[in-house]
């Protein structure tokens, strides 16, 4: 029998899986919030742009407003559901559909930041699983188009990783991973944690420069001073992470190691971080935005809190200077708050 499968959050990431897992032949309902993007994929299916012919499709989807989901739920229960909300949309998104899982259902955490901790405590540690999608960039401006503005990762980059909590393979991370994979590459990690802290990483020194810079990822990374700026976050982020005993996989295809000690003032580290920026910035088109920038164009609430503002709060614990970290999240807050306006300068002094 075909699994029964919600995907709550129909936005750019969500929105992207779900289409692919539809086109696939997989049972799919998509939740989201948009009256006006629920309206026109209800109308006219959901429409992806990618960077080649394949990934450039319209396919009709099953989508719901989230008023509507107790009169869709009358078809029956879930049998599982991705939750790809953001990070502070977690525990109210995941007590909304838990009520809708069969006894044995569970969720998928297919989002930025680290949020599993939030969703097990809604539905538990058992009924909790981890979705990394490394390296996507997808983003959606209007209802109904989700455009993806890197190239697929295939065998050079698995974008998708499933983990378990407890870092064991099981049949369900197995199961996901297969599926999934009709999107782009997919695996079981078992260092889900390692995973998360390592796409953390890539998401602190991406996301909140655009956000506080008004500028896309090709921009700021050849700028000199934003893209140094952006190494030193990630080297904080590093330096926190291994602290807390992670196992780090390589970020945005740097050592980590490489990182912190560029962030700690190595010429040779720090240069050769650089041109590794510079290197990928053949990988996407000029149009790219991480979500945080797309999030400030939006007048939306950023997730500022729970990517640097971890790194900080964690830092603070262990008695680690993150001085990069506080300095992004003050200028973002600031930014978000109408004291100032994204630009270059914005990043300046920190």
């Amino acid at each position: 029998m075909t699994d029964k499968i919600a995907i709550v959050g129909a936005g750019a990431l969500g929105g992207h899986v779900g289409a692919y897992l539809t086109k696939a032949g997989h049972d799919i309902t998509l939740i989201d919030p948009w009256p006006e993007h629920v309206n026109h994929m209800k109308a006219h299916g959901l429409t992806l742009e990618g960077a080649t012919e394949p990934e450039c499709f319209t396919v009709p989807v099953k989508a719901i407003h989230i008023t509507e989901l107790q009169r869709a739920a009358m078809d029956g229960l879930f049998d599982f559901a991705f939750v790809a909300m953001k990070s502070y949309d977690t525990v109210w998104a995941t007590q909304m559909i838990a009520q809708y899982l069969k006894p044995e259902g569970f969720c998928i955490s297919l989002q930025n930041g680290i949020n599993e901790e939030r969703m097990a405590s809604v539905v538990g540690w058992g009924k909790t699983v981890g979705c990394i999608a490394a390296k996507i960039a997808v983003e959606i401006f209007e209802p109904g188009l989700v455009r993806r503005n890197v190239q697929l990762g295939g065998a050079a980059h698995t974008v998708f990783r499933i983990g378990e909590p407890h870092g064991r393979t099981t049949a369900r991370a197995e199961k996901i991973a297969e599926m999934i994979s009709c999107a782009d590459s997919a695996k079981v990690t078992n260092n889900l944690w390692g995973e998360r802290w390592s796409k953390l990483v890539v998401n602190c020194m991406r996301n909140p420069v655009s956000a506080a810079s008004g500028l896309g990822g090709n921009a700021n990374d050849t700028d000199p001073n934003i893209r140094r700026l952006a190494i030193r976050l990630a080297g904080e982020a590093v330096e926190v992470g291994l602290a807390l005993g992670y196992e780090l996989e390589e970020t945005y295809k740097m050592d980590p190691m490489d990182l912190m000690n560029a962030m700690r003032g190595d010429a040779d580290a720090m240069a050769k971080c650089e041109q590794t920026i510079l290197d990928n910035t053949s990988t996407r088109n000029n149009d790219q935005r991480p979500s945080m920038g797309q999030d400030m164009i939006k007048g939306r609430r950023t997730e500022i809190d729970y990517l640097n503002g971890l790194i900080a709060d964690k830092a603070r614990e262990l008695g680690i200077a993150v001085p990069a970290n506080d300095g992004i999240v003050t200028a973002v807050r600031r930014i978000e708050r109408g004291e100032i306006e994204p630009s270059p300068e914005a990043l300046a002094g920190f």
